[in-house]
């Protein structure tokens, strides 16, 4: 008698041939079972690209295991008897077929991996969940790494993952001399620089049912086309090369830059087919490494590419899973005020916010600096909930994952967790992003202004959210020089400032526009 199939369950951010539940499995006896499932698709309001995105690529992805050999059973959205969630299609599936168990890669989420540890006893069935090996540090590494430190900071794990990896390295010696190029890479925008085509992929019959799909869903955000996204490994690897050989070169020097009307600029666009499982990290670190030995783009771009995907990708993570479940709620700021509105429209006055928004609302993408010191640092010193700003990053762009975003908000963003990611607190004025962006030449505020109705907004918030957390931060390092500029300041200015900030906190509160 043949053995009973086993069910192998590939999540929709797991579309790689060599991920754990696949290369546990036997092609000649197992079924993989996929899902689309509006449960995982409307538990915050996805935008409709990323929602046609990873339908397409699991489409896409399915296929391409069917001529690889395997069984696929893949469970339309729209099918028939669509349970709406993941154990539901287990289940079902475990009776379709007569399997005896669920075999599984662990998945990036906190809501699933604790539901997870529940199916065996839910579905009177073993249920076995793998370590996810496409990250280069396990969740048990990161956290032998982390054990015993009074501070974690990527700079100290990302060096020990050079060297583990052997990435951009010369012999035991950082590639260069230096471990770190980030000083080079923050020049301000210029005028006359030529920005590389971004890759744009042609839709085929696939994805065409899915975005006819996708419009008639009853969920989600965004504008769902034009839509242009790899779906594919293979467009994904060829984005991926564009970005090396248009972008990469110039990457290095102007990541921190921000154009109105150029929203990617020199950026690679690969964390959504990275995240999803079509691209692979070490792989990209190599490609990127490749390109600077053969002097095609200068060290401190190919570094600060590699430290995004080597270093900051992998420490988050293991952040991430160290710091449990709670960690998307944390509150070390007290921050009690509500996501204003205008995250959603993009209805603001402010040209930095506007076009941060506009751009996620069309393109389901913003680039680092734009999540951080725009948007991520109006929620900052505005004193919005953390976990509402960060219920918004999960839901508006096409590479977010919680895994991904909650340290990024919660620590980077927010310093929500007190300090565990980061060593301070972002906060800015509109004097950064005046520096690092064109946007403050037409904005109706003016960026120079400190206080008054024609204020830039970042300009008093900045001091409120200063003076209401003096007494948790003025014996940072890294702040308490901001202390004492306003200690020198006079009492006027400082009650100008304080009171202009009361005004947008109240607009704020109540609705109004700003």
């Amino acid at each position: 008698m043949s053995e009973a199939p086993r069910i192998l369950l590939v999540l929709g951010d797991q579309l790689t041939p060599s991920v754990a539940a696949l290369a546990k499995g036997d092609r000649d006896r197992d079924v993989v079972l996929m899902a689309e499932v509006r449960e995982e698709a409307s538990y915050v309001p996805h935008h409709r690209k990323k929602i046609a995105f990873l339908f397409s690529a699991m489409r896409h992805f399915a296929e391409e295991l069917r001529a690889d050999g395997w069984t696929v059973d893949h469970v339309r959205l729209d099918d028939a008897g669509n349970t709406g969630s993941l154990l539901g299609e287990a289940r079902r599936a475990l009776e379709r077929h007569g399997a005896a168990g669920v075999v599984v890669t662990e998945p990036g989420e906190w809501r699933l991996q604790l539901a997870m540890e529940e199916w065996g006893d839910v579905l009177g069935a073993p249920v076995k969940v793998l370590r996810d090996d496409r990250f280069l540090a396990s969740r048990v590494e990161f956290a032998d790494w982390a054990e015993g430190r009074k501070q974690l900071r990527m700079e100290f794990f990302y060096r020990e993952m050079r060297r583990a990896h052997d990435v951009l390295m010369d012999g035991d010696k950082p590639a260069g001399g230096k471990w770190n190029y980030d000083q080079e890479n923050r020049k301000p925008p210029k005028e006359g620089l030529d920005y590389p085509e971004v890759p744009r992929f042609q839709t085929d019959d696939v994805t065409r049912e899915v975005l006819e799909l996708v419009e008639g869903f009853d969920g989600g955000w965004g504008d769902l086309r034009p839509f242009w996204f790899a779906v594919t490994r293979a467009d994904a690897e060829a984005a991926a090369e564009r970005f090396f050989a248009d972008a990469l070169p110039r990457f290095g020097d102007y990541q921190d830059a921000m154009v109105e009307g150029e929203p990617f600029m020199f950026h690679s666009l690969v964390s959504l087919y990275l995240n999803a499982g079509l691209l692979e990290p070490l792989a990209l670190c190599r490609r990127a490494e490749e390109e600077w030995r053969e002097g095609r783009a200068p060290l401190n771009a190919v570094e600060g590419f590699i430290r995004q995907v080597l270093g900051w990708r992998e420490f988050i993570r293991g952040i991430y899973w160290l710091e449990g479940p709670d960690y998307p709620r944390r509150n070390a700021l007290n921050a009690q005020r509500g996501l204003p509105e205008f995250y959603w429209t993009g209805e603001t006055d402010m040209a930095c916010m506007a076009a941060a928004i506009g751009q996620t609302k069309s393109e389901a993408y913003a680039h680092h600096i734009q999540r951080l010191m725009v948007t991520g640092n109006f929620a900052l010193i505005a004193g919005i909930r953390p976990w509402e700003v960060g219920e918004w990053y999960l839901a508006v762009y096409a590479d977010a994952y919680e895994w991904v975003e909650a340290p990024n908000v919660v620590g980077m963003a927010l310093f929500a967790d007190g300090g565990v990611v980061g060593s301070k607190p972002y906060a800015a004025s509109g004097n950064y992003i005046d520096k690092m962006s064109d946007y403050c030449g037409d904005c109706r505020y003016k960026v120079k202004e400190r206080s008054g109705p024609d204020a830039c907004p970042f300009n008093p918030l900045y001091w409120d959210f200063m003076i209401r957390n003096r007494e948790r931060l003025q014996s940072n390092p890294r702040v308490s020089r901001v202390y004492s500029t306003w200690d020198r300041m006079g009492d006027d200015k400082k009650s100008a400032a304080l009171e202009s900030a009361e005004a947008i906190l109240g607009r704020l509160s109540a609705g109004e526009r700003v």
